[in-house]
């Protein structure tokens, strides 16, 4: 029913968008049919341009994203359970958080050259602040009466973020990483159009460049399809057995 009511929605926008164009009579290079923007799709398509982009934009995503897993994830869970650490940290965390990765272009530029590492970095940095915080408050969430059972089979240290912090945190953790994956995919696509020179994002800005209009909308297109997968695999991962019981033990 949620399928059918969302392809409804689609088509209907599709449908005023024709109308739009019809009726109030615009010109291509200002905002291109439906049908001349699926045409430039094929043709991405077929060229082969499209998928050579898609692969360049996720490869940088998955790169940046996976180093701000591997670090944020665990510095969360330290903050979350020390307070020493959270007092020490927490206040730089916060104040780096609010600044946005674009800002970092000029200094990532100067760091990393034009290429994929500077992209890289802006999305590490987009991802890495958010998860420690989410992370952070996932473990801070965490009942107490965890951590007394535990104490009372004698678990400590590295056993005791294993086996009950971690899994009790998780459903905060998977939240955090579905938000943060929405904002890496939007990051990439604006440090592509300066850092870089392929990517879906550079292929927008070329196109706009050439005039093509039809090439830009289709690149949105495939922009927001992309992100739609995106979330929907990480909603995959919330509905694992051992993520569906620990948020419903919260």
């Amino acid at each position: 029913m949620n399928r059918a009511l969302s392809t409804v929605a689609f088509l209907v926008v599709i449908f005023i968008w024709q109308c739009a164009i019809y009726f109030f009579n615009i010109a291509d290079y200002v905002l291109p049919s439906p049908t001349k923007v699926l045409l430039a799709l094929k043709e991405m398509a077929l060229s082969g341009l499209l998928m050579r982009n898609c692969v360049d934009s996720l490869f940088r995503v998955t790169w940046g994203f996976y180093i701000a897993l591997f670090t944020a994830i665990p510095l969360g869970l330290l903050l979350g359970r020390s307070e020493f650490f959270r007092r020490l940290l927490n206040p730089i965390i916060q104040f780096l958080r609010p600044i946005s990765p674009l800002a970092w272009i000029p200094m990532a530029l100067m760091w990393f050259g034009i290429g994929d590492l500077p992209a890289i970095f802006l999305i590490f940095l987009a991802s890495f602040f958010p998860l420690v915080v989410f992370t952070m408050s996932a473990v801070m969430g965490i009942r107490p009466i965890y951590f007394r059972v535990a104490e009372n089979f004698g678990l400590s240290g590295l056993k005791l973020y294993l086996k009950v912090i971690l899994p009790a945190a998780l459903p905060g953790i998977i939240v955090g990483i579905r938000i943060t994956l929405g904002t890496a995919w939007l990051v990439i696509v604006a440090a592509e159009m300066i850092a870089v020179k392929s990517g879906l994002g550079y292929l927008i800005i070329d196109a706009r460049n050439s005039l093509r209009m039809d090439m830009v909308i289709a690149g949105m297109i495939v922009i927001g399809t992309v992100g739609i997968l995106l979330d929907n695999l990480i909603r995959y991962l919330e509905r694992m057995p051992s993520v569906e019981w620990s948020r419903k033990r919260r």
